[in-house]
């Protein structure tokens, strides 16, 4: 059963009897992990029915001030307090200060309120959905609407103890002077329309889950930005944001679920704690925080948090998308695996870099560059130096480019390269237990294109069998930019490398290395061929000085 369904008008109905809207199709389509997360959770309240309504069953209230006007049976005007008591459509326009509209429909179906130009001034909240099946909040092409609530407590400017649906074309503008701007109990869902919510505490929190499918969010909270909180039901308290843009900035967390956080579309741009640059504190500040699975199918994720920038108290699983993360802390974490498959993610700035249990590469593409380490299995039931037999880092496809300020692959088990292109960077100042590939366990090669460089290109112990490699260490340190090349016995070039940090060693490794035989070391001149990344070209022409001859498979 999909969860964001494609609403469309039915061909039987006319645009003349019908208002009508359509969601935007999702800009990108859900990769294969985040259906299957979607699928798990509780499904969205959102029907294509509830965005379709016949014009002539609309009902006027309008604002005045200090009460409202209406002919409806359903709604009552007691003071500044406007209150509808039945399933229905109803159009509000006008001005209403110190007032509240409240929904306390006991009866069955949709309440479906079109914002038409409002705004409301709360003492306590604006709007107060008491009780309901479901609410659809309708912003109506070209208008802004304003909704305020006082210091006085309430949870949120917009609180609501039903589902609850944003849609339309129109603005929205949510302040939140108490708590949350917007507070659901059960499940909210935007999916259309121009939102600025503005809070103390949380910006857009629903209970059971939060979901983005449309429209522009832009959210500024004292406490988390986008926010699901029920931890006592497995297929609840999620997010999910598979369309549209979200922009948030928060003190806490920018999006957090206690179960999933799922992105199979749109644009998320999250800034938490203050950004990278700034220390982490003791309240968590993270980017996107999943309880227990943290997925990315597609869509384009950018972060920038003083605390991890992805984090899992479980599992992170990457398929698509594009991700870009700047942290003060660990740029992606989970306290059990970390899986990419698919996309492109890139960590510019951080602690360390990618960070698991295990660190499963098998597609994609993955950079990281972290003053410690950029990729780092770790158990914390072993110490440091102890070889855990649960710790694993393994790359099996894809691309990896990894730059630590101490080592490039860290892992406090085994360390498998069987296949894709991995470019390792380790310190460039630091020796004995840091380098380019570093791991308590087994290091095992046995397909792919690795090349690693450091003052130690790896701690580990090189392989005495599987895929052919070579080991080359220079008499004395080699600045930044040297170019190393390799090349068999009669010039031809099997790769040129030109690491960004200083370095002593170099170890390659390819298909095209066979164990036993004799290779040429030049380094200086220039590169040429193609640029694979992190520094690491093939397929070019030689130049520089042969310096020296290397033997695969001999250290």
């Amino acid at each position: 059963m999909p969860r964001i369904p494609r609403l469309a008008v039915p061909a039987v109905l006319t645009a003349t009897a019908l208002a009508a809207w359509v969601a935007p199709a999702p800009a990108f389509a859900a990769g294969p992990a985040a259906a299957a997360a979607l699928a798990a959770n509780q499904a969205s309240h959102l029907d294509a029915a509830d965005l379709v309504w016949n014009t002539s069953d609309e009902a006027a209230v309008t604002l005045t001030g200090t009460s409202a006007t209406t002919s409806s049976p359903n709604v009552t005007v007691s003071g500044s307090t406007v209150t509808v008591n039945a399933a229905g459509t109803y159009r509000f326009s006008g001005t209403l200060t110190s007032g509240q509209i409240v929904v306390n429909s006991t009866g069955t179906g949709l309440v479906r309120i079109i914002l038409n130009g409002v705004t409301v001034t709360g003492g306590t909240g604006a709007v107060n959905v008491i009780a309901a099946d479901e609410v659809l909040l309708f912003l109506a092409a070209g208008t802004t609407n304003r909704l305020t609530d006082g210091t006085a407590s309430a949870d949120g400017a917009i609180a609501s103890a039903a589902d609850l649906t944003i849609a339309g074309t129109g603005s929205l503008v949510v302040t939140g002077n108490a708590n949350d701007a917007i507070n659901v109990k059960d499940g909210l869902v935007v999916a259309g329309g121009t939102i600025t919510a503005t809070a103390p505490d949380d910006a857009l929190r629903g209970q059971d889950y939060v979901i983005v499918s449309g429209g522009t969010i832009t959210a500024t909270a004292g406490g988390d930005g986008l926010k699901s909180d029920n931890d006592e039901d497995a297929a609840r308290g999620y997010v999910a944001v598979t369309g549209g843009t979200a922009t948030v900035t928060a003190t806490g967390d920018a999006l957090t679920g206690s179960t999933d956080v799922i992105v199979s579309g749109g644009t998320i741009t999250a800034k938490s704690g203050g950004g990278s640059t700034v220390t982490p504190g003791e309240t968590s500040a993270k980017g996107l925080k999943a309880g227990v699975l943290l997925v990315i199918s597609d869509g384009r994720v950018g972060v920038d948090a003083s605390d991890d920038g992805l984090h899992s108290d479980a599992n992170i699983t990457v398929d698509g998308g594009t991700t870009t993360v700047a942290t003060g802390d660990d740029g992606v974490h989970a306290e059990t695996n970390v899986a990419v498959s698919g996309g492109s993610v890139s960590v510019t700035k951080a602690y360390e870099g990618v960070e698991g249990l295990k660190v499963l590469i098998s597609g994609g593409s993955v950079s990281a560059t972290a003053s410690d380490d950029a990729f780092n299995a770790s158990d914390p039931a072993y110490g440091e130096m102890q070889n855990s037999p649960n710790a694993l880092i393994s790359i099996t496809g894809g691309s990896v480019v990894a730059s630590g300020g101490t080592d490039g692959l860290d892992s406090n088990g085994a360390l498998t390269i069987g296949g894709g292109t991995v470019v390792v960077t380790g310190s460039a100042t630091r020796g004995g237990g840091e380098g380019g590939l570093d791991s308590n366990g087994a290091l095992t090669i046995t397909g792919g294109t690795l090349v690693s460089s450091g003052i130690s290109a790896t701690t580990s112990t090189l392989p005495s069998s599987g895929q052919g490699w070579v080991s080359i260490t220079f008499s004395a340190n080699q600045p930044a930019g040297t170019v190393v090349h390799l090349a068999t016995s009669s010039g031809t070039q099997i790769a040129s490398y030109q690491p960004a940090k200083a370095f002593r060693g170099v170890v390659f490794s390819s298909s095209q290395i066979t164990r036993g035989t004799t290779y040429a070391v030049r380094t200086g001149g220039t590169v040429s061929g193609t640029a694979v990344g992190g520094g690491l070209y093939t397929g070019g022409t030689l130049s520089g000085n042969q310096v020296s001859t290397v033997v695969a498979g001999a250290r």
